[in-house]
This record gives structure tokens, sequence and C-alpha cells, in this order.
């Protein structure tokens, strides 16, 4: 029961995330700053009343710790969001975001001295050149059609090309957290709600950096078209509304998330998470009409397939359909 229930949670709340942050970015590109701030606030005030007790709960990892593991969450968090600021679709940039398989091999051979099947380097070639293709592919429509001059669109692809090295920055970053993580639990136990607090916790004092930004888009998101909210008596920018529901969304399929990881194996969670991440991209194509080519296709394909391919799916279910088998006989 709880397996289901998490498994609602995860595709109702990260797809329904992934709509309302369109929504916003939408409107105003530039929003990324506020929308992790905000996100960040509501799930450390959360985590600060339920998991620490309002502080009164010492922490089983030591403190010193988080702050390593804080800093790059930190990082990873702000420059994804902060790279939509640069023609970066939505689809693309899940797209991208897919590629944290590609990151987790290279350092884990790098810094854990792993070694890894044939098949999973097989799987990595296809996320790769899905990545490459849906990249190269987005690079030709970048939106440049409002400029008058030949300098001027190359000023809109090179500022394109500085988000796509900011999502690949955050890619390696994010992956050398999750092998920090790896050796933390392994040293200290797995206290997943514990470190979901002190992720979100610790770094607000580095938004004080960003206190401007976040500070203009309040103001933009209060001049915003009011609607009228049932049960309130005034009416309420759209804006905070959309930011609102962006937050919640995200505390639910994170919530989701943290459930099936404690109820399922590593391999449904990844299955899960995937098949969430194809919906997202599949919704945000069809509802926004997000520009995506024949090549798009062909490339987003590839990458499902190399993860599907990684995780051992098609290995898993044959070996369920033998097990079937040869209960029958």
């Amino acid at each position: 029961m709880n397996t289901i229930l998490a498994i609602i949670l995860v595709f109702v709340g990260c797809c329904s995330n992934v709509v309302f942050l369109e929504l916003l970015v939408r409107e105003f590109p530039g929003c990324g700053n506020i929308v992790t701030f905000a996100q960040f606030a509501f799930i450390a005030l959360e985590g600060f009343i339920f998991e620490t007790n309002f502080g009164r709960k010492k922490p089983a990892i030591p403190f010193r710790n988080y702050v390593v593991m804080v800093t790059m969450f930190f990082t990873v968090s702000v420059v994804n969001n902060y790279a939509l600021n640069f023609s970066i679709s939505m689809p693309l940039h899940m797209i991208f975001r897919s590629g944290s398989l590609i990151a987790n091999m290279i350092l884990g051979i790098i810094i854990l001295k792993k070694r890894y099947t044939r098949s999973k380097y097989i799987s990595i070639v296809f996320v790769s050149l899905g990545i490459c293709i849906c990249t190269i592919m987005s690079a030709k429509q970048v939106n440049v059609g409002q400029e008058t001059t030949e300098e001027q669109g190359l000023y809109a692809f090179l500022r394109w090309l500085l988000g796509i090295g900011m999502l690949t920055v955050a890619l390696l970053l994010s992956a050398r957290m999750g092998i920090f993580q790896e050796t933390l639990y392994k040293q200290y136990g797995k206290h997943s709600k514990e470190a979901l607090f002190y992720n979100h916790c610790l770094p607000l004092p580095g938004f004080l950096l960003l206190a401007s930004d976040i500070y203009n888009h309040c103001l933009l998101f209060s001049q915003s078209a009011a609607v009228e909210v049932p049960g309130i008596a005034k009416d309420v920018p759209l804006m905070w509304i959309y930011l609102l529901i962006n937050v919640i969304t995200q505390y639910v399929c994170i919530r989701g998330v943290f459930i099936l990881t404690t109820e399922c194996a590593s391999l449904t969670v990844t299955l899960v998470v995937t098949l969430r991440k194809f919906v997202s991209l599949i919704f945000s194509i069809l509802y926004f009409h997000n520009p995506f080519t024949t090549w798009h296709w062909v490339g987003t394909a590839m990458v499902f397939v190399g993860t599907l391919l990684y995780t051992e799916v098609w290995a898993s279910v044959r070996a369920v359909l033998r097990t079937e088998e040869r209960k029958k006989e």
C-alpha cells in the first residue's frame, strides 16, 4: 500500500511541479532564484518542526559533513534553476539532467575506482549520444527570431551555450555529491530525512547573495494578473499562486521519492523516477507546444533506453518471467 502511495505521490507531485515551474519560467524567465529559495524555505521549515523537533534532536551525521554536502547541493540547485535564464527549453533541461548516469559513472571510475559491466558502458554510450543529439538539435532552434543583426544572433547563441555549460557543471557536481553521500551513509548509516532537512536549511543564508534578484521578482510576481481565490476576501496575484503550488508539489515529489526508497529496491526507484521524467517530458511538449523534432524524439528514446539498460530492467524482467515459467512447470 505504501509503495502504491509513493508511486502516486512521485508522479502527481513531480509532474505537477514541472508544469507550474514552466508556467513561472514562461512568464518570468529569470525567476529561478525565487523558486529555489521558496522550495528550500518550505522544506526546511517542515523538517525543523517534524524531523528535528524544533531543533532539539541532534544530527546522527557530524555537522561538518553536512556543511560540505550542503555547499554542493545549494550550488547544484541554484545553477540548475538559473540555467533556465539562458534560453534553455524545459524539455532540453529535463533531458540534460537525465544524463546523471554519465557523470556518476565517470566520477565513480575516477574517485571510487569502480569497474562496470559491458552493458553499463553500452548504456552510457546510448545516453551520451541521445543527449548530444537533443543538444545539437536545440542549438539550431535558439530563438533569434527577434534579433536584427548577426552580432545579436551570435550573442543569443553564446548565451544559450553558457546555459549548457551551467547544466554540465551542475551535472558533474551533483554526481560528486552523490558519491559523497554514499560514503557518508556507509559510515554513519542512512538518515535520509535528516539529510533532506540540513540540505535545505543550512543553505538559506546563502540566498542573501541573491536577495536583490529575489526581491525584484517578488515585486514582479505581485504585479502579475490577480485572480479570485475561494475563501479569501481579496484577489491574489497569479504568479504567487503558481509559486505556492510549485513549492507544495516539490515537497510531495520529494516525500514520494523518500517513501519509495524506504519501501522498494533501488532498481524500482530508478525505474519509477525514469518513467516520471518521460511522462513530464511528454506533457511539457504536448501541453506547452515546445518545439520537438523527429531527431529530438530519437535522442530522447536513446536516453531512456540507455537508462533502462543501465538499471538492468530487462534482465530483471527476464528473471521474473523465467521464475513464473518454472512455477507453471
